[in-house]
């Protein structure tokens, strides 16, 4: 059914592939599946809208190289150093075993020599472009295993580009030379040289041209597309691919300030021209070669997406890596790539295959990415099934995953932080201020990789590996803190921390007060909600105070705010303890705390952390109270010993504090030490008034600082009230 024109016909594709994609998200199916089945249905196997493939191709090439530049864009020389033996070995030696056990089967599928020689080679690649979007929707493209995948799925492309520009050269050869060999070299020589240009722009023009051009951001993305696209269009023309240009004009980009923000701009054009890729893709699909060829596509696909993988993890077993770890790289390579079909088209081109043969690389090539999508989406689930007998491709120790931890604490840890991003890093850095011992972990190389910069002991962990928890010191820890605004991430960690028996506490983070209810409900000790917690701080600091600053005030005073930080000196102490002589003359006029102001505070006003404090006084008066108000309490004295312990005490038969109240006991006056329950035969009974009497036989629960209650159990009164155990720190 040929439509009028291009627009008409984008027009009707757009539409096929919106309502297959809202379907798809009905029935919870990958949009790349939905997004194929679109192809398949509009072009010549279903209703035959895609009359000429020329206006989608071009989408779908520019949507390609967008994503090698994004690629290109992400790439970290630390990166490359740390995954680079581990990405060649893997991609060099998946690409030896894959070819040669795909020639065998091939051969004996009844095919050719050369045949299958093609059949081969198109086995050995994997798709970079649907790895990283299928990566990418599971926000785990920064994962370890993620990293190593893209890395040898890099290497990958690379051979693939080396065995297009050999088949180019066998099939018209170079003007002017005298081999195929010759010609091979020459293309080289231009990429070479190409390099050398890229990387003298990279070093003299490109930071310079990017900096005239910040001042508008749509200038800016714009500026990034056209490099992509003409880098990319530079490797078309010299002889190598449009893929290798537009990766390297990423990577051009890759040490300037703007690579974050041109990746988020980016990310949306780049999304909606795969789409036609995937459109394109599935349009290629002949129905009618189907019947004869199911049989031999039936047995190379599932080598595809069995053996591959498999390949994979025996390699990155062998080199020191976890079989998760291996495991989930392995499943990324379960499918073959667009190079297979660009290089069966040459073959086909060059008289080398027959169209039998292209017809089933590409039926291999549709089931293997509907396929393959699967076993990437499900891939946690499907490991946690397969976890024991993956166990056989482990080493007893797998040094080179462990070398991304550092050592931990050798004794106690205060906290555990899982997850080292924006918000983890900044929890970590505070918890450091006030000399707490920590252990941070993350399943990004990079943050561990920044969390060792500033002196943290990290470990490399994945909350949804069903082993995390055993990796975890967790008899030394206190609390175990999740940073992660992710819902089945926070869940996952909970349920693991039951699973193992923590002792300690839990705390999650929430996007919103949904979650943060979920969290409570599941058992999470604390919900952080920093997105709620902030707009309310920076609702207080934009109200209240700020209109009690006077305005036009010609006295020679000044007036100042000063927020009171928390883990400052200065947080819980009296308005007359937190002046410093050198702020002698300055005068508290108001105090700000969760949108209530209180006037002219007295002398015993106690100060909370966050409270806001309006000050009158000279400048030099005011500036000393700052400095003295915001400096930290220091780590010897937040280990001091005055943090609350428990004590339990019993009251033993004919003592004679039985009978009396828990006022004429008087603990809370003689110590500072409160009774906040009581043990009474199987009763408890929490929060007891001071009328309470006390029976013999009762065990009271009292709480207070380390120093009271030792000073309590070692007092007169513990030889009426005998400590329970060791439950006195004595």
């Amino acid at each position: 059914m040929p439509l009028p024109n291009a627009f008409v016909e984008v027009a009707a594709i757009l539409a096929i592939a919106a309502a297959l994609g809202a379907l798809g998200q009905k029935l919870r199916q990958p949009l790349i599946i939905m997004f194929l089945a679109a192809g398949i249905l509009a072009g010549p196997a279903g209703l035959g809208i895609i009359a000429s493939h020329g206006s989608i191709e071009l989408l779908a090439q520019i949507g390609i190289a967008l994503l090698l530049f994004i690629v290109g864009l992400n790439l970290d020389i630390h990166l490359v150093r740390s995954i680079g033996p581990v990405a060649l070995a893997t991609g060099l030696g998946q690409i030896v075993f894959t070819s040669a056990i795909g020639l065998l089967i091939a051969r004996g599928l009844g095919l050719s020599l050369l045949g299958a020689v093609y059949v081969a080679i198109a086995l050995t690649f994997s798709s970079t472009i649907i790895v990283v979007k299928l990566l990418s929707d599971k926000n785990e493209l920064d994962s370890l295993y993620g990293q190593i995948a893209i890395g040898f799925l890099i290497v990958q492309d690379i051979a693939a580009i080396i065995a297009l520009v050999v088949l180019t050269t066998l099939g018209a050869g170079a003007p002017g030379s005298g081999s195929p060999f010759v010609s091979v070299l020459i293309v080289l020589g231009k990429f070479a040289l190409f390099l050398g240009v890229v990387v003298l722009l990279t070093w003299k023009v490109i930071p310079r041209l990017a900096k005239a051009l910040d001042r508008s951001q749509e200038m800016l993305a714009l500026f990034a597309v056209a490099w992509a696209v003409i880098l990319g269009a530079g490797g078309e023309l010299l002889g190598f691919s449009k893929e290798a240009g537009a990766f390297l004009a990423g990577v051009s980009l890759a040490s300037t300030e703007y690579r974050d923000a041109l990746g988020a701009r980016l990310a949306g054009l780049r999304d909606f021209l795969l789409l036609f890729f995937f459109i394109d893709l599935g349009s290629r699909v002949d129905l009618s070669m189907v019947g004869a060829q199911i049989g031999p596509a039936v047995a190379l696909s599932l080598f595809v997406l069995i053996a591959k993988p498999l390949i994979v993890l025996a390699i990155m077993g062998l080199m020191g890596y976890r079989s998760r770890t291996g495991f989930l790289a392995g499943l990324t390579v379960a499918q073959i790539s667009e190079f297979s079909l660009i290089i069966a088209a040459l073959g086909l081109g060059l008289g080398h295959i027959q169209p039998e043969t292209m017809g089933l690389i590409t039926l291999v090539g549709v089931a293997t990415i509907f396929g393959s999508s699967y076993l990437i989406i499900f891939s946690g689930p499907l490991y946690r099934l397969l976890a024991r007998p993956l166990r056989l491709f482990e080493k007893r120790v797998p040094r080179r995953e462990m070398a991304q931890d550092a050592p931990g604490q050798a004794g106690s840890i205060d906290v555990i932080l899982v997850g080292l991003g924006n918000y983890g890093s900044g929890i970590a850095g505070y918890l450091l201020q006030r000399g707490r011992t920590l252990l941070g972990v993350d399943f990004d190389p990079d943050a561990l990789r920044r969390g060792r910069a500033r002196g943290i002991p990290v470990l490399y962990g994945d909350v949804t590996d069903p082993d995390f928890g055993g990796r975890l010191p967790l008899s030394k820890a206190r609390w175990v803190v999740g940073t992660a605004r992710i819902r089945d991430l926070n869940l996952a960690l909970l349920k693991q921390m039951k699973k193992r028996g923590f002792e300690g506490r839990v705390a999650l983070t929430a996007a919103n007060q949904e979650e943060a209810d979920a969290y409570e409900k599941a058992g999470a000790d604390i919900v952080f909600r920093p997105y709620i917690d902030a707009a309310e701080q920076a609702v207080d600091d934009l109200t209240d105070t700020m209109n009690m600053l006077p305005e036009n005030v010609h006295w020679p005073v000044a007036f100042r705010e000063i927020r009171v930080p928390a883990g400052a000196a200065a947080a819980g102490r009296t308005v007359r303890d937190i002046l410093p002589p050198t702020s002698a003359g300055a005068t508290i006029l108001a105090v700000s705390r969760a949108g209530r102001v209180h006037y002219d505070p007295g002398a015993d006003f106690q100060v909370f952390p966050g409270d806001r404090l309006v000050m009158v006084g000279t400048v030099e008066q005011l500036r000393n109270a700052e400095e003295h108000l915001r400096i930290p309490l220091e780590a010897v004295e937040q280990g001091s010993g005055e943090r609350f312990v428990i004590a339990e005490l019993d009251v033993m038969p004919g003592n004679r504090v039985a009978g009396k109240s828990l006022a004429a006991l008087g603990l809370r006056h003689l110590y500072g030490v409160s009774v906040i329950g009581i043990h009474r035969d199987d009763q408890r009974i929490m929060t007891p008034g001071p009328e309470e009497i006390i029976q013999a036989g009762d065990r009271l629960v009292a709480i207070g600082s380390a120093a009271a209650v030792r000073e309590m159990c070692r007092s007169a009164v513990s030889e009426e009230l005998v400590p329970h155990g060791a439950a006195c720190p004595i």
